[in-house]
């Protein structure tokens, strides 16, 4: 059987842990005995230990008592993580478990755990979108992209927030075992094989946090008031009353953004509200916002959230918004070829 174990701590999230052991449980069921998973709970503490939401764990021993050499380590994430200190003793386990293991994982924010273990030097890595701008401080050797549901580099594999544990787990098992293995679990616990769109489809709105009384305030309020208007660089640093020169600097120096980058964020921004509290047409909605067309509108979605409008929608639309209607009609440069929800 293939070794296993799942890295656990007090304040762990409970989905981190038990999400992925799902996985790889219903994947034992496929597979043959020599290929099994076998896995076992490594604690910080060798009491049980109290998860986020209340649920009681009871490690199978505590993570000094391995010797750290598995086919596949897990190391889930919590809440809080960011914030706690471990003894240095987990640290250089750590290290000495990343490399004398096959494949090590983590969930969510147990990325921070590796980088205070100091393995993370010169990986590509990702963590949950609250935490990414930390972690990339914490550890500025690693390069940290908020955007992914989970990504590998060599044996390295980290995952996003909670539920990308499970997708990265998917993932796995059709690296090592085949696609249809994959599939088969995910019909059985009624998952998607591969979600589509990256972390920032989940991630907050638009953030405009600049001096109330600026003058970069004052273009930011024009532009969400005038969404359909000419917003160029141009008519813009007009509104401020500046060179487009000194605009430019002014702004990107105020905001963290450039001018057309907010523009476009803030039309982004428009759309999805509209697509999760209304049942108006996409081309109404790209009008509305000021993409013009449905088509513009559909390629800054995908290239902002790696996911159409109208996939958007069907995600986060409030079953409160209104009446039911057709759906748009498909569009030739609609995309055919994402994985789709296996049936059960």
């Amino acid at each position: 059987m293939k070794t296993a174990a799942v890295l656990v701590f007090p304040e762990v999230q409970g989905l981190d842990v038990s999400g992925p052991l799902d996985v790889f449980a219903e994947a034992n069921r496929f597979l043959s005995s020599e290929d099994q998973y076998a896995f076992e709970i490594l604690g910080t503490e060798p009491e049980r230990i109290r998860c986020s939401n209340g649920l009681e764990i009871h490690p199978d021993r505590l993570f000094s008592d391995s010797d750290g050499a598995y086919d596949l380590l897990l190391i889930a994430g919590g809440p809080t993580l960011p914030q706690l200190s471990f003894s240095p003793s987990l640290y250089t386990w750590l290290g000495a478990a990343f490399e004398n293991s096959a494949c090590v994982c983590t969930i969510c924010n147990g990325t921070f755990l590796l980088a205070r273990a100091g393995v993370l030097d010169g990986k590509h890595v990702t963590t949950h979108w609250n935490d990414a701008a930390d972690l990339a401080r914490e550890c500025p050797s690693a390069v940290v992209s908020p955007d992914k549901l989970y990504i590998q580099d060599g044996k390295l594999v980290t995952s996003a927030g909670v539920t990308a544990g499970i997708d990265m787990s998917l993932y796995l098992l059709a690296r090592d075992h085949g696609r249809e293995l994959a599939i088969n679990v995910a019909k059985q616990l009624l998952l998607f094989t591969h979600r589509a769109g990256g972390q920032s489809q989940f991630s907050p709105y638009l953030n405009t946090s600049v001096e109330p009384n600026s003058l970069v305030s004052r273009v930011q309020a024009y532009v969400f008031s005038n969404l359909t208007a000419d917003l160029s660089l141009e008519v813009l640093a007009n509104v401020a009353r500046m060179s487009v020169r000194h605009f430019t600097r002014i702004f990107m120096r105020e905001s963290g953004m450039s001018v057309m980058d907010f523009v476009e964020a803030a039309r982004l921004d428009a759309a999805r509200g509209l697509l999760e509290t209304t049942s108006k047409p996409i081309k109404a909605i790209a009008y509305e916002c000021g993409f013009c067309t449905a088509h513009r509108m559909r390629s800054v979605f995908r290239r902002n959230l790696g996911i159409s409008p109208q996939d958007y929608r069907a995600h986060f639309l409030d079953p409160a918004s209104g009446s039911r209607r057709l759906p748009d009609p498909p569009t030739r440069d609609q995309s055919s070829h994402r994985d789709t929800m296996a049936n059960a």
